[in-house]
């Protein structure tokens, strides 16, 4: 073996393993780009028909004249019996996860040790260790690092399930205990979340079951946690300062790498924010919105995975219509109970002269446009984090995952957000968009979150806390790399 062969074999080489969803890869693909930029090798292993997806919406094309960067891909479902192998035409999100639970690991163990430079390190996504991938880094002798591609704030709720087991406060004992007054019991023991009540925290907090493959689910999830060295989170300490340093007290190494957006604007010049999508996105709606005035529209998303009922969704147009301001709504195809959209023909008719629909778009550009007053959102991490990045104020309805605990966050802690109830109301959602695109309140949570938008700046800027612990985190898988 020759010396160029040699010093080959010891680059720094990080292994990225996303959870199969749109945020995740997304957020995972940013950091992944971002110590590229810092000069270690990448390898990004994808389910096959995510990255099939991926490919076809043109996600990927940042990526042109890239070396050192590869996509690898493990399969997602049993062999195809079709030419195209296009597993994700009949498999359900559901199907795939448990595909993945049983056979990732295996997956694994075949890949990383065929890989032209040994891996130095596993960047898992935090939701991924039901895979085992733990084990199976273990078994190869490879570090893992333990991404969570949320807030602070979601990533402590999520653990809260390991704490809240010990103390006997969950699983509920029994149904009356979802509306006998149980949930409101205030959680006093989380530094930066003071006061949040069992309810606000993930749905785990509602299982009646300890044996439910969520709530077991979760729990291993928690527990995972404390399996490794070195944990990575999408948020910036400005932001959330108490609970980055009970994070630091619990576990040796956390790196706050948030918002990725603003990191990766200072290693690229002229580039569009466009890409990392799964869905492929639709410019026209940005010749629209440079046809209106500055902070006159809505943005109007519920994330990639959220399904609601159409009576829920006429419920938000109707609210939408009423409030006379215009709004840019993104409805995915599957958004409603996973079909086909069909609204009705009348408020189709009402939604022609106020509303511009598509059916994906490049959120951040659209977040950043002059004309973006307001976001109607679902409270994932990823479209806050964005928002707050843009200076942008929400309105949040939470369904699932984090995204109570976000939405609390936002409206108590951080200021620039207002919660709509679970049971849509035309009148609740008419009101909340009137007075958050022309009253008093919204214009208070506006000025909060340009505040924000500043701070998140500055976190991002030279010598800033997010940038500093980039430099630590890519510095600590080089030095991995020499041993």
């Amino acid at each position: 073996m020759d010396s160029a062969a040699i010093v080959d074999q010891k680059q720094p080489h990080v292994v990225f393993i996303p959870c199969p969803a749109q945020s995740h890869i997304k957020c995972m693909l940013k950091l992944a780009r971002l110590l590229h930029h810092n000069g270690l090798h990448v390898t990004f292993i994808n389910a096959q028909s995510y990255h099939n997806r991926l490919v076809n919406s043109g996600g990927t094309r940042w990526l042109d004249g890239a070396p050192g960067f590869q996509f690898k891909t493990v399969p997602d479902g049993p062999p195809s019996t079709t030419d195209d192998d296009d597993t994700e035409r009949t498999q359900t999100k559901s199907q795939i996860w448990n595909y993945l639970g049983t056979n990732f690991r295996d997956s694994l163990l075949d890949l990383l040790p065929g890989l032209e430079i040994p891996a130095t390190c596993i960047i898992c996504d935090g939701f991924m260790t039901y895979t085992n991938t733990i084990s199976a880094a273990e078994k190869l002798k490879i570090p893992v690092f333990l991404f969570w591609t949320m807030a602070a704030c979601g990533f402590m709720g999520f653990y809260q399930a390991k704490v809240l087991m010990e103390k006997g406060l969950v699983p509920l004992k029994d149904e009356s205990d979802l509306t006998n007054g149980y949930l409101d019991m205030e959680v006093d023991w989380i530094p930066g979340m003071e006061g949040i009540r069992l309810k606000e925290l993930p749905e785990f907090t509602r299982s009646t079951n300890p044996d439910s493959p969520m709530f077991q689910f979760l729990l291993k999830t928690a527990q995972s946690a404390d399996k490794v060295q070195h944990m990575i989170i999408h948020t910036f300490e400005e932001l959330e300062a108490s609970l980055i340093n009970e994070l630091k007290s619990i576990f040796p190494n956390v790196y706050s790498v948030g918002p990725l957006e603003l990191l990766l604007n200072r290693i690229t010049v002229s580039e569009t924010i466009n890409g990392y999508s799964l869905w492929k996105e639709e410019p026209e709606c940005v010749p629209w919105l440079q046809s209106k005035e500055p902070n006159s529209v809505i943005y109007v998303n519920f994330g990639s995975l959220i399904e609601m009922s159409l009576q829920n969704l006429v419920e938000f147009g109707w609210g939408l219509v009423n409030s006379e301001h215009e709004f840019l709504w993104i409805i995915r195809s599957d958004l409603v109970d996973g079909k086909p959209v069909d609204l009705p023909q009348e408020l189709k008719d009402a939604m022609k002269d106020k509303g511009f629909i598509a059916s994906w778009c490049s959120q951040e550009e659209v977040l950043n446009h002059r004309s973006i007053g307001g976001f109607l959102t679902h409270g994932g991490w990823g479209s806050i984090i964005e928002s707050l990045t843009a200076g942008v104020p929400m309105i949040c309805w939470p369904v699932s995952g984090d995204q109570q605990t976000n939405c609390r966050q936002m409206c108590k802690e951080w200021v620039v957000g207002m919660e709509i109830r679970k049971d849509v109301k035309r009148e609740e959602v008419e009101k909340l968009v009137r007075e958050l695109m022309e009253g008093e309140e919204g214009r208070r949570m506006r000025k909060k979150a340009l505040e924000w938008k500043k701070l998140a700046g500055k976190a991002t800027g030279f010598d800033g806390s997010s940038s500093l612990d980039t430099e630590k985190l890519a510095d600590e898988i080089v030095k991995l790399s020499r041993n």
